[in-house]
């Protein structure tokens, strides 16, 4: 009985979700807002012609993934699994980034470069005529956090978080923003990857600093996780209901991307998730998540 009524909920999952493409696109943020977003795009695998996730799929999704990106109408957005994944090769391509980039000539790209020196599965694209940045770099959830591809600490695959600095143009106001990534098969990688961002972080605030932690962190606010980030300094903003879907627009978890900054800024109204396709195309298994801040 139970299997049934399981599979009742999916099936009814899967014909609302047939009703995402009715959902309302995001406003336009407010004037002095500073509109702040992430994205789990899903990695392509290079070497797959067809199929789930494949190179054939990826340019099925391509243009809603630039739809859904023009959409948030964002300052900011960090991105998880930007990857062209060549398994155990190093790909130098990375499709889905250059797609962007492409299209998007008003937004520059922070943590990214030569894949060889610096990780850029995890870029942070920013408005050009808003921000400029100023450093950025990596560190991975590992015992050698300064190693580039560093296995996390059971072993498992590399798992980092990318990081960048921003000058507000006219203003001169400045903040850092961590892009983050944990491992969604292990809690003990994903405590101890929230360790490390805290022990990271930390001393920025501490000297007064403007943080946002934004990402994907394969956990509730209640988790150890979530509660070690906040320790550090900075205050989650809740979202409520599903990131993720499954890649079919069903709902069934509680939220897993997230933002978070520190106390110094603003939130303006509450996140957003959202949850529709684009021209029939889900962009990705996840949702994309915004929140409109103001910078101190």
């Amino acid at each position: 009985m139970r299997f049934f009524g399981f599979k009742s909920v999916i099936l009814a999952a899967l014909a609302l979700s047939g009703c995402a493409n009715n959902a309302p696109l995001p406003e336009a943020p407010p004037q002095d807002a500073l509109r702040v977003a992430t994205h789990n795009v899903h990695y392509i695998i290079a070497s797959r012609e067809t199929g789930a996730w494949s190179v054939q799929d990826w340019e099925d999704r391509k243009v809603a993934q630039d739809a859904a990106f023009k959409s948030l109408d964002a300052d900011i957005v960090a991105f998880q699994e930007m990857e062209s994944f060549a398994h155990n090769s190093l790909n130098i391509d990375n499709f889905a980034l250059d797609w962007l980039r492409e299209q998007n000539p008003d937004y520059g790209v922070a943590a990214e470069g030569d894949p060889r020196s610096f990780p850029s599965t995890q870029p942070i694209f920013y408005r050009k005529a808003r921000l400029t940045m100023r450093d950025h770099g990596w560190f991975f959830f590992s015992e050698t956090p300064d190693v580039i591809y560093a296995r996390t600490y059971n072993g498992s695959y590399p798992a980092f978080a990318s990081w960048a600095a921003f000058e507000e143009n006219g203003t001169g106001k400045l903040f850092k923003v961590f892009n983050v990534h944990f491992d969604f098969s292990s809690r003990e990688n994903r405590r101890r990857s929230a360790l490390l961002v805290a022990e990271r972080i930390k001393p920025l605030i501490d000297a007064g600093e403007t943080v946002f932690v934004i990402g994907d962190i394969n956990a509730g606010l209640g988790s150890k996780p979530a509660t070690i980030i906040t320790e550090a300094g900075v205050r989650f903003t809740p979202v409520s209901g599903s990131t993720y879907h499954w890649n079919r627009g069903v709902n069934l978890t509680g939220p897993v991307d997230h933002l978070a900054a520190t106390p110094d800024v603003a939130r303006l109204a509450d996140p957003v998730v959202v949850r529709r396709k684009f021209d029939g195309v889900w962009p990705s298994d996840h949702y994309p998540v915004f929140v409109d801040f103001r910078l101190p």
